[in-house]
């Protein structure tokens, strides 16, 4: 049976969560409740709601501020989404929050300690499951987690004992002995949220956990990631794929050259920065922009693509209708319900950010 996971990781793992260097930090032995849940050392201050809290957090590199002057609040058990085009300081803000870089500006809390003064602590009761896998492919499945496992000074019989358990979480038992480089895509991705837990942290990073999945093997692992926040463990969370942060996420930031731009539950943010309803038009032309005029009355907001119109309103069917007595007839028609996409597109623009 899953067991809920909250421990301790060490420092040089946890700035690229990829193969050790060789150096350990020695974690004294703390207490754990009946579930096998860290429940903290003398000293430390720990809200009873936020796990994490910024304000008016900066990071600059020389002339260029990445981030500039954001202010996060992360509950306990939350599903909390990053969300940002390219350069929008998502990556600078997740390495402040695994405190593995230090703000220029502002202040940050986790579990009620400051980075800068308890940065070994607050990594201690992190994990990271990194954008690359970078696993130890000639190693067997068991010896990758264990080898991991040891950089925590867990002792062996623990190590094992939370391999197997993960392995059964992550549905690799049966592959257990076979070599990660064997392992399809999908596979080497739950290994890599595996290794992630082998310490048993409080808060689990993913960055872009989902890239390059197909779409069996990406709800297979969101049904995992269900399972972690019901056992208590906060997951921060970037990804690009929007419909995976409506599915993940409680709450979510919307980021954007530097600045946190919306912030809200995926719904709430679907109703305040989009309609209810977009209607997307085609028509046998190459120039979807002599359109505009014709159809900017039938919507509150109007988009011209290359391809296709995007008509934003609040009843799709009643607008098609009206269009069509308006004897506009595209040569094709989809109503759908707005989308976080609509937001994310609305928000940061559709030009190609690098």
């Amino acid at each position: 049976m899953f067991t809920s996971f909250a421990g301790r990781t060490e420092e040089s793992v946890m700035s690229t969560q990829s193969r050790g260097t060789g150096s350990r930090v020695h974690i004294e032995d703390d207490s754990e409740d009946g579930r096998g849940r860290r429940t903290g050392q003398p000293g430390s201050i720990v809200s009873d709601s936020h796990i994490l809290e910024a304000h008016q957090l900066v990071k600059r590199f020389g002339d260029f501020e990445a981030v500039r002057g954001i202010d996060v609040t992360i509950d306990r058990g939350e599903s909390f989404g990053f969300l940002g085009p390219n350069g929008a300081g998502k990556t600078s803000t997740m390495r402040m929050i695994s405190a593995v870089s230090q703000p220029t500006g502002g202040t940050i809390s986790i579990f009620g300690l400051d980075p800068r003064t308890d940065g070994p602590e607050i990594r201690s009761r992190l994990g990271v499951v990194p954008q690359e896998d970078s696993l130890e492919l000639e190693l067997s499945v068991r010896h990758n987690l264990e080898m991991f496992g040891r950089y925590f000074d867990l002792p062996r019989r623990i190590v094992r004992e939370r391999a197997t358990e993960l392995l059964e979480f992550t549905q690799l038992t049966e592959r257990a002995n076979d070599k990660v480089d064997n392992l399809s895509g999908g596979m080497k991705r739950r290994l890599t949220i595996a290794r992630g837990l082998i310490n048993r942290p409080e808060i689990l990073i993913l960055d872009e956990p989902t890239t390059g999945l197909d779409p069996q093997a990406r709800h297979l692992l969101w049904d995992r990631l269900y399972r972690l926040k019901r056992e208590g463990v906060t997951l921060i969370i970037t990804t690009h794929y929007m419909d995976e942060a409506e599915q993940l996420c409680d709450r979510l930031v919307v980021m954007d050259q530097g600045s946190i731009v919306a912030e809200g539950a995926p719904r709430t943010l679907i109703e305040r920065f989009s309609t209810r309803e977009v209607v997307e038009l085609r028509f046998m032309t190459d120039d979807h922009e002599e359109y505009f005029e014709r159809l900017s009355p039938f919507a509150e907001r109007l988009e011209v693509l290359p391809d296709r119109v995007l008509l934003y309103v609040n009843n799709g069917d009643d607008t098609l209708r009206e269009i069509h007595a308006a004897n506009i007839t595209p040569s094709s028609a989809l109503v759908r319900r707005s989308s976080l996409e609509d937001v994310f597109l609305n928000l940061t623009g559709r030009s190609l950010t690098e």
